[in-house]
């Protein structure tokens, strides 16, 4: 290794940076620009003009382009002729599925007019189900009564006679009527349920299996189980899963009428009538109507009637708008009224699928309802009610889910006139308050907030006893949130409201209320009438600490808050708003709370804030959300936290009271020590205000921007060992290390640097990324390019050898275990060749603004370039005994790409004028030929650029070189 001389090559840079710019070329204004999109004109000619150009004739200018797709497409999109063709697949199953699946398309497609036909702004019935079914529940034992002849259907052969059929359904239908029962007691709420689920599976199953009886034993049975109330709280949710099935019957019943309709067509018309439909499909209709007459009670011949509804389109044009009344007065037979106003619901809700245009049925109704409403305080009544023990408020929110359905069908699309009509029957049934919060519940939020104060009167003298004041409080506060009341009536309001409001007893209906009228108050008011709402919470709230069942409003009355007051500023001067959070005191629930304000702020607050109160509110809320963090937090919940707090310190500014902004960060660091993102962040912050600094001061410190500086060094010097992630701290302290340079802190430099070539032994072989292990080598090789790009600007410690960094750091880098089989500390080593290079130069690439680098301290001194070169023959005497060590067969290919590395390393660093280099280049080129493991097109290039360099004034040695160089073929 002694024989080789090093001698680097002398560096153009200038040159060489102009000699790799692109080609320039003048574009004038108004011409074709490059990434102008390119419009596809659809002609015969299929041509494509660049904007500006003159020509205007046929394909053969020059300037026009064709485009090959489009002239192969003839102009056609085939993505757009596929979309618009039938899908063969489709096509087949469906001629192989027969009639019925012909009709598919078309029962969809009117399906979805059907519900089109509502509008996207009428709530459906789906909506409200599982709202009904968690509210109305009960923890008494329930029962239930099955026929014996639903559990073994029997199944009518297909060879029988016609007469024989008629006659067996004749006398199953007599068996219901007469047959035994078998009762199923004490179940509890969910074994209830679950019956209720096999029933409906039964239905299925049985009409997938031909048993039409059998699924209409089941379904007269369901409906008789409406007319049960002996467990009355929970009869709104057995109405619910009950109609379930109603509503199954009826699909299946019009999808097998439909199916049958079609009679040598493939479809019926989209408004059929009923002398499209085939003989067939309206005789199967009309049984299935005589069927349903001959039920002898009121309740399921009603319900199963309602539920196929539908199917009257078959046989009548006019069949909904005669039957419909009908229905309506079947209804007065039903002597429970709360029985009575669920039918009424499930009629609205039929005839609102069915026919949305037939109002008026459902204004009459509503209107029977309320003839017949005084039944409510009859003896029956309320002699159900002390059997039962139901309290008459509680027995009264029973009838909400049907009013309010029924009120939003009226309602919907309805003039405000129908809105005067109803306060009037309403005031002449006494004010009930029932049907007033119903209505306030139905009708459109712009008609009650005009009303606002007319409904408060009303309010007002409604009777406490039947139905609680707050409830109708509640709905008034959610329409005036949704639309805006007179302005000259919205403190009246509020007031007047609130009269009521605070002298609530139960704690749940306050916070309900309050969390409501917040809403109000935050769109109307300012910070004042803010606080006196909130003072009022916490006065209600805090006895008997009742704010711990009440997280939920209390944390939406904080959103609310949060979504209406951006200016923070005013927020925090609140003076009960920090008070009101020290009632979150489940320790999940209040940092829950501070995220919500912490993302509000962010999103919000447009300009950067020194404001005291603003960053005491915040520290105080950044600072809870930190201390939640310990050994059992997950991962992603402490980086969701960091970002937040991130995100606050980013909005921190002190304007040119640096020392200030200091302090900040030096309290911040001592708030959010245990989260590692937020440290990184203060160093990058305090390195950034470093930075600022010296943009501030043109590079030019005084004494004290010079200590200030030195000071934010200190910062970082000490902070950064506190981290734990290896990587962290290495690419900081060689960021803090380049910050300090750029402020002509030399020694603070120094300390950076070394402090980071010490940490890399300890780089560890794998790392955990998201989770995951991986090897560290390839971010360690990274770094350390980063590294050296750092330490050709660093000057020379006048009391260390020369270089004694990069000695230290290849020291380290000897010294390091890497991976087995790893060629990493000879790409480094390659690397280091680069650097030496670069060193070695008269005048370095780059400098440090008023920072002396090691050409000016050295002046191309022998002795020092002397130095490089051992070193740089050191490295290559390393690098070729490695290539040695890699004779062996499996390691050949790695031997191949490393000495074409070096190849070009020698290519670009050395001077080839010496014949040593030259000859050790040129056993390089061979060697990465010589067992054909060379990528060719590498090796090409490669030539072509030295014969290209040979032509130049300085590089004429190339021509030799090239001449010594040849292509070795793969065989």
């Amino acid at each position: 290794m002694s024989s080789i001389q090093w001698h680097s090559r002398w560096r153009n840079y200038k040159q060489e940076q102009e000699s790799c710019h692109l080609e320039r070329v003048t574009v004038e204004f108004g011409e074709y620009h490059p990434l102008k999109p390119i419009t596809v004109t659809d002609s015969k000619t299929k041509k494509i003009a660049r904007k500006g150009s003159t020509s205007s004739t046929s394909s053969s200018s020059s300037s026009s382009i064709m485009d090959p797709l489009s002239t192969m497409l003839d102009g056609t999109d085939p993505l757009s002729i596929f979309a618009a063709s039938t899908d063969p697949l489709s096509a087949a199953a469906s001629v192989s599925s027969g009639k019925s699946n012909i009709l598919e398309g078309g029962r969809k497609k009117r399906e979805k007019e059907d519900e089109m036909a509502l509008g996207i702004d009428f709530e459906p019935w789906t909506a409200k189900r599982s709202e009904i079914l968690a509210r109305y529940t009960t923890t008494e034992k329930l029962s239930i009564n099955l026929f014996m002849g639903l559990e073994k259907g029997k199944a009518t052969s297909p060879g029988s006679a016609v007469s024989e059929k008629v006659r067996t359904r004749l006398e199953e239908l007599d068996d219901l009527e007469e047959g035994s029962q078998k009762e199923l007691l004490n179940l509890t709420q969910q074994d209830y349920v679950n019956r209720i689920e096999e029933l409906n599976q039964s239905l299925k199953d049985a009409w997938a299996t031909d048993q039409k009886v059998k699924a209409l034993k089941i379904v007269i049975q369901c409906s008789k189980l409406l007319s049960e109330t002996t467990v009355i709280q929970f009869y709104p949710s057995k109405f619910v899963l009950i109609t379930d099935i109603l509503d199954t019957f009826g699909k299946l019943v019009y999808d097998r009428i439909l199916s049958m309709c079609a009679d040598n067509r493939s479809t019926l018309p989209e408004n059929f009538n009923p002398e499209d439909v085939s003989d067939t499909a309206r005789e199967t209709c009309l049984n299935w109507f005589f069927k349903i007459a001959s039920i002898r009670e009121l309740i399921p011949r009603f319900y199963v009637e309602a539920a196929i509804l539908k199917c009257n389109k078959f046989v009548s044009k006019a069949g909904i708008s005669e039957i419909l009344p009908r229905l309506t007065s079947m209804i007065r037979g039903i002597g429970d009224p709360l029985v009575a106003v669920y039918a009424r619901a499930y009629l609205c809700r039929v005839g609102m699928d069915v026919a949305p245009q037939l109002k008026e049925n459902l204004n009459k109704n509503f209107f029977d309802f309320l003839l017949t409403f005084k039944q409510i305080h009859g003896d029956t009544v309320q002699n159900q009610l002390v059997v039962q023990r139901v309290e008459m408020p509680v027995y009264l929110t029973l009838y909400s889910p049907a009013i309010d359905w029924i009120l939003q069908c009226i309602a919907y699309q309805a003039p405000e006139t129908l809105l005067t009509e109803m306060m009037e029957r309403c005031k002449k049934l006494g004010n009930n308050a029932l049907l007033l919060n119903s209505i306030m519940s139905a009708f459109r939020a712009e008609f009650i907030a005009a009303r606002a104060m007319d409904f408060i009167g009303m309010i007002k003298e409604c009777d406490e006893s039947g139905f609680p004041k707050h409830l109708l409080f509640h709905s008034l506060g959610q329409n005036l949130a949704l639309s805006d009341p007179p302005e000259n009536d919205r403190l009246q309001i509020l007031n007047e409201a609130w009269k009521v409001i605070t002298k609530l007893k139960n704690p749940q209906d306050y916070v309900k209320c309050a969390d409501v009228w917040i809403e109000y108050t935050c769109k109307h008011f300012s910070k004042r009438e803010i606080n006196t709402v909130l003072a009022d919470v916490i006065k209600h709230m805090t006895p008997d600490r009742a704010f711990e069942d009440a997280y939920p409003q209390l944390r939406s009355i904080i959103q609310k808050i949060l979504d209406y007051f951006h200016d923070f500023s005013i927020l925090f001067s609140v003076e009960k708003f920090l008070p009101f959070l020290d009632m979150f005191q489940k320790e999940s629930v209040r940092v829950e709370v501070c995220k919500c304000i912490m993302e509000a702020f962010i999103k919000h607050q447009q300009e950067l804030t020194r404001d005291p109160v603003i960053l005491n509110a915040l520290l105080h809320v950044c600072k809870t959300m930190h201390d939640s963090v310990n050994a059992l937090t997950l991962e992603d919940e402490k980086r969701s936290l960091a970002v937040l707090i991130n995100g606050f310190i980013r909005m921190v500014s002190f304007g040119r009271d640096f020392e200030q902004q200091l302090s900040f960060y030096v309290e911040a660091r001592c708030l959010f020590c245990n989260l590692e993102p937020v440290v990184v962040q203060l160093i990058h912050s305090v390195n950034q205000l470093a930075m600022e600094t010296r943009r501030v001061m043109k590079g030019n410190h005084s004494r004290k921007t010079a200590s200030f500086v030195r000071a934010c060094a200190a910062y970082c010097f000490i902070t950064i060992p506190s981290l734990t992630n290896i990587f962290s701290r290495l690419n900081l302290y060689l960021l803090s290390g380049q910050v300090a340079l750029s402020n002509q802190c030399l020694s603070q430099a120094d300390a950076f640097l070394k402090a980071a070539v010490s940490l890399v032994p300890e780089v560890p072989k794998m790392i955990s990324i998201d989770g995951k292990m991986r090897q560290s080598e390839g971010f360690l090789l990274d770094f350390l390019n980063n590294f050296f790009s750092t330490l050709l600007v660093v000057p020379d410690h006048p009391e260390h050898e020369v270089l004694y960094l990069v000695r230290g750091l290849l020291n380290v880098i000897q010294d390091y275990t890497w991976e087995d089989n790893s060629d990493a500390k000879i790409q480094v080593y390659t690397n280091v060749l680069h650097l030496l290079t670069a060193i070695s130069q008269d005048t370095y690439l780059y400098h440090v603004d008023k920072v002396d680098s090691n050409d000016n301290l050295y002046g191309g001194d022998p002795k020092f370039l002397a130095e490089i070169n051992k070193l740089c023959e050191t490295l290559i005497g390393q690098i070729l005994d490695h290539l040695k060590a890699l004779g062996k067969d499996e390691t050949l290919k790695r031997q191949s790409a490393l000495a074409l590395s070096l190849f070009n390393t020698l290519l670009i660093t050395g001077d080839l004028r010496n014949n040593k280099l030259n000859q050790l280049a040129t056993n390089l080129w061979n060697l990465a030929q010589k067992h054909g493991f060379a990528d060719t097109k590498t090796v090409v290039r490669t030539l072509e650029y030295i014969k290209r360099q040979s032509k130049l004034p300085e590089m004429t040695h190339f021509s030799e070189l090239a001449a010594r160089l040849p292509l070795q073929s793969r065989t």
